[in-house]
């Protein structure tokens, strides 16, 4: 069957599916690979072996909605063309979508909230799980770990008629390439990282003092090391706290990356200290985390939940110092993909290029829950 160029982008099926659009998304990959990622409200069958060896019956039993736009979907964007090739044979208007799961993981979007005198937009990363926020307070606003290309944040500056002030990170990241520095020159904002972190660019460092007035708000840093040892949280104080890779909604940060077995124990004790301090926060305030493991739907709902409820529903917080190290270290998830090659552009500072996408495919795994 001859390839064709039915295929859309990937902004094309993410405006789709901003707009809440009738599209029904057919995932073509073996199951193991939509077990890793998927794209939030899509279909499935296993159908990557048969289109390649050209049986395209196994097609025959899908049954779609009257009304929809159809997208196929592999890894890459090659089998699927293959695949809504034979379903325009039936008569059925598929599309393919160009460069498959590796380029849905620059897809976004945008959950919006309101809180005691200031405003949260969290960007989602939903094909790669990657959370980024604009604080903001009186029109002046705060980016945190930028994740998305830079006229994500130009446009929503523009929208919410924002100035940007600060531009900051809660550690170096490892699964994906920060756009901070860039942000930070666009903006033409101050740049904060961990005052103690190993990046080979200029910046401004932040200590467990630094206090960042915005609008009427305070962000006050709290220092959490373990997932890396310069990791630290923001507060809001009786409000929210932005804890990195630190503590997610249903996990903690991992603290095996670059270390060896016993490191990894020593940042394993950090963590449980880190946590402790975050725990310590009043029952309300609300985790919002700089990951999640889950792809992101497009239901503008924050990825959050209170300080009280984290207590309750994550079991390796519940235990002993000794049961949560030797609990933690035993549930370590795979190594992610290229991460070595990902801190080291960010400790260089290198802005994402053409490469990004392959460097920073697949799962997200930061989190052991």
């Amino acid at each position: 069957m001859d390839a064709s160029n039915n295929t859309i982008s990937v902004g094309t099926l993410r405006e789709w599916m901003e707009n809440q659009e009738r599209v029904f998304i057919l995932d073509v990959r073996p199951a193991a690979e939509r077990e890793e990622w998927q794209i939030p409200g899509s279909h499935h069958i296993d159908a990557y072996k048969r289109l390649r060896e050209g049986d395209y019956t196994v097609l025959d039993e899908i049954v779609i909605p009257e009304g929809h736009k159809v997208v196929t979907v592999c890894a890459a964007g090659r089998t699927s063309v293959i695949a809504s090739n034979a379903l325009r044979q039936k008569g059925i208007p598929a599309y393919s979508l160009e460069g498959g799961m590796k380029a849905w993981g620059t897809a976004w979007n945008v959950a919006h909230r309101q809180f005691n005198g200031f405003e949260v937009l969290q960007l989602r990363r939903t094909g790669k799980g990657c959370l980024s926020y604009i604080i903001a307070s009186a029109k002046e606003a705060v980016i945190i770990d930028a994740s998305l290309p830079l006229e994500v944040y130009q446009q929503l500056v523009r929208q919410y008629g924002l100035s940007i002030k600060y531009v900051m990170e809660t550690h170096i990241h490892a699964d994906h390439l920060s756009r901070s520095r860039e942000a930070a020159a666009l903006f033409q904002a101050p740049l904060f990282l961990p005052a103690s972190c190993k990046v080979q660019f200029a910046f401004n460092g932040i200590t467990a003092d630094t206090v960042f007035h915005v609008g009427s708000i305070k962000l006050h840093t709290i220092l959490t090391p373990g997932h890396t040892l310069d990791s630290l949280s923001f507060y809001v104080e009786d409000e929210i706290v932005l804890t990195g890779d630190t503590l997610f909604t249903n996990g903690v940060g991992r603290p095996d990356l670059k270390a060896s077995e016993e490191e990894s124990r020593q940042k394993a004790t950090l963590l449980y200290q880190s946590l402790g301090k975050l725990l310590s926060l009043p029952d309300k305030v609300a985790i919002l985390p700089a990951h999640t493991d889950k792809p992101v739907a497009f239901d503008g709902v924050m990825i959050s939940v209170t300080i009280g409820e984290t207590r309750k529903h994550i079991p390796l917080l519940q235990g002993t110092e000794a049961h949560f190290i030797n609990t933690l270290l035993q549930k370590i998830p795979p190594t992610p993909a290229n991460y070595l090659s990902i801190v080291e552009k960010n400790l260089k500072g290198e802005p994402a290029d053409d490469n990004a996408t392959d460097l920073e495919a697949g799962a997200n795994r930061c989190a052991v829950s």
